[in-house]
């Protein structure tokens, strides 16, 4: 592709320079090839312009600066390098960020299922639909692996043309705040976006809760329609400071959900007045059943289009997911590892445990440590037993995370064990359970890995490990 072609006449540059054929763009260094164009990106721990003039000595055709670095007609000057490589990788792929619907999901808890949902219900009317996620991405019914919630720039743009290729019509994404602060989204503009809640987490990135909130502010600033969760104090932060056409749902609003029963079979509600029967439990699903619910009616079908596909579901990988067990005691696998979240699960489990709830749990290594106490406060809120144990531990110490947890149960009265090891954690769980209790794992949810010292991956299922733990039983 020419420079010029590429360009899209965004910025000037020499006759000569507008003719050469660019091979490949990237804003990685260790990526760069004869005819490259070379994108310097200031991260937070390297700035591609400390390479620039190196990168052109490697055969890259030209490199994209923020500022001027003498490096003649082959370096073209941009106001935000960040945004502009957006602006290349769209125009790479030919665009197809114009092509399909876009809806985003944004908010600490509930994006996976929700986005799920969306495209269960899309997907049963005639859409083909592309899925960009947390467990995994899909095209229609392909399965591809992912690393990020929001890939890469250049990765993203890449999935987008896979899927267009493909057939979709539309995709659903969950929308991170990472991927919203790196401008990883680019040119991408969304029909219809969603907020469900805001709670700590990530703050070893955003440092504060003020900044977490600006960067899932920014989604709405790029979509038609809003759907904000009415029962949020940030939901209701949001729906005053954005000017797009906007609705909330929640206990208030023009998608009200009011819960009648929630059981281990399932969760009943009245939808505006109608009454509505999911097979997933807890109250935070009635909230998410509502919010796609909502997402749908805007995208434009009717009731009874959304119902059958919406009523049919039986749950997501991960999220409050029941593991067979074929004992007298139940396990539930769930992705909470957040304060908020993990409370959320226990209060919900709490309503239909028979004896006692008992709640396995870890933090993560190199993440904000100031949550760790908090997550053991909310374990011991509602749980009746707790096993405290690793998660992914990857360049600390297991036992250095455990004591910051512990840190937050010194003033509780809710008893408790350490079992480092997260395998003999779960296999002592079992083992001591009792007729009638409830195990939440928390945490892992859809991963089947855990992560250790120098990015080393563990293959580690919670499901696989629950069969083995209970093959040992007598």
């Amino acid at each position: 592709m020419k420079l010029s072609v590429l360009l899209e006449n965004a910025v000037s540059v020499s006759e000569k320079l507008a003719k050469t054929e660019i091979s490949g763009i990237t804003d990685d260094s260790r990526k760069v090839n004869a005819g490259s164009l070379f994108v310097c990106i200031k991260g937070d721990k390297f700035d591609g312009h400390s390479v620039a003039g190196k990168m052109l000595e490697q055969g890259a055709a030209a490199v994209v600066v923020e500022r001027d670095l003498q490096l003649g007609e082959r370096q073209i000057l941009v106001k935000d390098s960040r945004n502009f490589y957006g602006k290349l990788c769209a125009a790479w792929f030919g665009h197809p960020e114009r092509k399909m619907r876009f809806i985003g999901v944004t908010g600490t808890n509930g994006k996976t299922t929700i986005t799920n949902l969306i495209k269960r219900i899309l997907t049963a009317n005639g859409h083909k639909v592309g899925l960009i996620g947390t467990i995994q991405n899909e095209i229609g019914e392909e399965v591809i692996h992912t690393d990020n919630t929001t890939p890469f720039t250049f990765e993203l743009m890449q999935l987008y043309e896979k899927m267009y290729q493909s057939g979709c019509d539309t995709v659903v994404m969950e929308v991170s705040s990472f991927g919203l602060v790196q401008k990883r989204i680019g040119e991408t503009h969304f029909d219809i976006a969603v907020f469900t809640n805001l709670t700590q987490d990530h703050l070893d990135y955003h440092h504060t809760m003020e900044n977490y909130y600006q960067a899932k502010k920014l989604l709405f600033s790029v979509c038609d329609k809003a759907v904000i969760y009415s029962d949020d104090e940030y939901g209701k932060r949001l729906y005053q400071e954005i000017t797009c056409e906007k609705y909330y749902y929640g206990s208030t609003g023009e998608y009200c959900c009011k819960p009648i029963s929630v059981k281990a079979s399932g969760a009943e509600f009245f939808l505006n007045q109608k009454k509505i029967s999911l097979q997933m439990t807890g109250y935070f699903n009635i909230a998410n059943a509502t919010a796609a619910y909502a997402v749908c009616e805007l995208f434009g079908l009717e009731e009874k289009q959304i119902l059958p596909a919406l009523t049919s579901c039986t749950g997501i990988r991960g999220r409050c997911e029941v593991i067979p067990t074929g004992k007298n005691f139940s396990v539930i696998c769930d992705y909470a590892h957040t304060p908020d979240a993990l409370e959320n699960i226990l209060e919900n489990v709490k309503l239909y445990t028979e004896y006692e709830l008992v709640c396995l749990f870890g933090c993560g290594g190199n993440r904000d440590r100031t949550k760790r106490p908090l997550m053991a406060k909310a374990a011991a809120k509602f749980a009746d037993r707790l096993i405290v144990t690793s998660d992914n531990p990857r360049d600390e110490q297991p036992e250095a995370i455990i004591q910051d947890i512990l840190e937050g149960l010194k003033d509780s009265a809710t008893p408790y064990e350490v079992v480092v090891d997260r395998r003999e954690a779960i296999a002592h769980a079992l083992k001591t359970a009792e007729s009638g209790d409830v195990i939440v794992l928390a945490g892992k949810g859809h991963e089947d890995y855990q992560i250790f010292a120098n990015h080393q991956y563990i293959h580690f299922d919670e499901r696989e490990v629950v069969a083995e733990a209970l093959k040992n039983l007598h």
